[in-house]
């Protein structure tokens, strides 16, 4: 009697993704649960009217401090018809961005460890305002979105079913999406010079 063994050919990067460094960083969370922590940090100065820059470098995660190479900036204004000079997208329109990155790098990387090949991935993302609420002409209307859109177009080398799955399995694990249908607490300190 013979006993054949099926060995799985390995996973190789794919659509942009280090698809063996994904696997290996699973790995090594799951058995140190200690690097899942991580504090992200976002630092805003004031520019002019309703313009401002947020710049984006230090983290800690993986256990340690990390410092990235390079700072990155957004800018963010209102628009001019919103009194403000179009310096940037509004803040609403950068929590929409926000929302479509987290669940396309999902996609990105569910759909390389699943070794699917994508040919593109397109999202719209639209909120609903009501400027009321943030103008203080209305107590009774919410300063945010009354509620978010958003589509997921995607094409690859796998049936549309397999494809549907990424989508539905990148928002079941996106953190924007899990902040912005189960809230979080926030705390505020207003410090004055």
């Amino acid at each position: 009697m013979t006993t054949e063994t099926s060995t799985r050919p390995a996973k190789v990067a794919m659509n942009g993704v280090d698809v063996p460094t994904l696997l290996a960083t699973i790995g090594a969370v799951g058995d140190a649960r200690e690097l899942a922590k991580f504090t992200f940090r976002a630092k805003g100065d004031w520019i002019s009217g309703a313009h401002s820059r947020v710049s984006i470098r230090d983290y800690f995660g993986a256990g340690a401090e990390q410092d990235r190479e390079r700072t990155m900036t957004v800018d963010a204004d209102h628009t001019t018809v919103l009194c403000g000079d179009d310096e940037g997208p509004t803040p609403v329109e950068l929590l929409l961005a926000a929302l479509s990155a987290c669940i396309t790098a999902g996609i990105g990387n569910i759909a390389s460890a699943r070794q699917i090949k994508l040919n593109s991935v397109e999202t719209t993302v639209e909120g609903d305002i009501d400027v009321q609420g943030i103008l203080g002409l209305n107590e009774d209307v919410r300063n945010g979105f009354s509620g978010i859109r958003a589509t997921f177009k995607i094409s690859g080398d796998a049936s549309s079913e397999q494809l549907r799955k990424i989508v539905e399995q990148s928002i079941a694990r996106s953190a924007v999406f899990d902040v912005l249908t189960n809230g979080v607490p926030v705390d505020i300190v207003a410090q004055t010079a």
